[in-house]
């Protein structure tokens, strides 16, 4: 019996994004090949938004729910359509019956909306604060809006781990599907805050860009371009999948988790905190650093960052060695100079394009990256690059420590 995740194998059968690289997966792949603007703040194009959530939502409805909501339903209602399993009426108790998991992750939740109601009682007293106010701040209206739009009974669960809950919401989902607990997921995260008072506080932590533009990796990097987004896999057992004719796209062969226990918003410079999160994610698939084809990375194009995780990909991938004296084999890329750092949704977004990367069976390029800090020791993709689609390191990491990281696969 195979025990990675839990005693059944999980595939992806199902993927949705919104983002600034477009909304769908077709927008996004095209967006990844292609040379994106320099903006230090990444926005969805409201008119395609809209197009599909005019669709979803009644308008009445939208004004009762944040924005990350609004692109969380987006790329479930794709991602449920691509995998075949929205039923009449689009609801999937008629498909798959109440044992349906949503697992939405977020960093920052509706924190737009609490500080327009904050705005609108100091301006004009407290009878003029919505009372939605509530239920469109807590982090898990996103998972309750696609719970409640498209019909699941199963757990409905929120993740918030800053930015790694993208990739804790799929991890824990695919368990719920491995250990039997949920017929089917629909897993990932959504954010939208880019609201004047959250990038100020980014500003005022130098963490944003300068420079308006995304460099991973750079010798020049100067911080990263805030966005919003959504990314949705949905999960199922393979056995299940195959059994109803689906064509899984990847799987899910472990997922690591830790914590740097080392500061609120920085790193550890030797990235040992990643390290642990990366050797659990291939202790959990019973594989070797060797094994590794490809890392898709964190990469937000901070100083700090860029060279924590570059130190840890090289103790587990590469010949251990000090900065500049060792390189790791695989292949790195990060997509964020196309997406921007959709923060709480960056993960799941980037599980979408490793999908898409074994779909095309090609690696997109760093966008944004010219000349890689040659300290790093890594082989960053700066071109679009044909590759043999192997097993893949996929890397988040958040404020306060929070490591996550999945090991994605084509399906075997």
């Amino acid at each position: 019996m195979r025990v990675a995740l839990g005693p059944r194998r999980v595939v992806v059968t199902g993927l949705g994004t919104v983002s600034p690289a477009g909304v769908g997966t077709a927008a996004t792949w095209g967006a990844l090949l292609a040379e994106p603007a320099d903006e230090r703040l990444r926005r969805v194009d409201d008119a395609a938004l809209d197009a599909v959530l005019d669709r979803l939502v009644e308008v009445r409805d939208r004004r009762r729910t944040d924005r990350f909501a609004h692109l969380a339903l987006v790329a479930a209602h794709e991602a449920l359509t691509d995998a075949g399993l929205l039923g009449p009426g689009e609801r999937l108790e008629e498909t798959v019956g109440r044992r349906a998991a949503v697992v939405i992750g977020t960093g920052l939740a509706g924190l737009p909306s609490f500080a327009a109601a904050a705005v609108a009682r100091h301006e004009r007293g407290e009878r003029r604060v919505s009372p939605f106010t509530v239920p469109m701040v807590m982090p898990n209206a996103a998972a309750a809006a696609v719970s409640l739009r498209f019909g699941s009974g199963g757990p409905c669960e929120a993740v918030t781990t800053a930015c790694a809950a993208g990739a804790h919401s799929i991890a824990h989902a695919a368990r719920l599907v491995s250990w039997g607990l949920a017929d089917v997921a629909v897993a990932g995260a959504a954010e939208s805050c880019l609201d004047p008072t959250t990038i100020a506080g980014f500003a005022n932590m130098t963490a944003l860009s300068a420079s308006g533009r995304s460099r991973p990796f750079d010798v020049g990097r100067d911080g990263f371009c805030a966005a919003e987004g959504a990314g949705v896999l949905v999960l199922e057992p393979w056995e299940a999948a195959v059994a109803r004719g689906a064509r899984p796209v990847m799987e899910l062969l472990g997922a690591g988790s830790s914590a740097d226990h080392h500061h609120l918003t920085a790193p550890r410079p030797d990235g040992a905190g990643a390290v642990r999160c990366l050797e659990a994610a291939l202790a959990e698939a019973g594989l070797a650093p060797s094994d590794v084809r490809h890392v898709n990375a964190h990469g937000t194009s901070t100083p700090l960052n860029d060279a924590a995780e570059a130190a840890a990909l090289r103790h587990v991938l590469g010949p251990a060695g000090p900065p500049g004296s060792a390189r790791v084999p695989a292949p790195v890329t990060s997509i964020k100079g196309v997406t921007g750092h959709a923060l709480g949704a960056a993960g799941a977004l980037e599980a979408v394009a490793v999908a898409l990367s074994i779909r095309h069976a090609v690696l997109p390029p760093t966008a944004g990256t010219e000349t890689v800090d040659p300290e790093l020791g890594l082989d960053i993709v700066l071109t679009p690059r044909p590759w043999q689609p192997g097993p893949v390191l996929s890397n988040s990491f958040g404020f306060g420590g929070h490591n996550a990281t999945l090991l994605l696969a084509p399906v075997g």
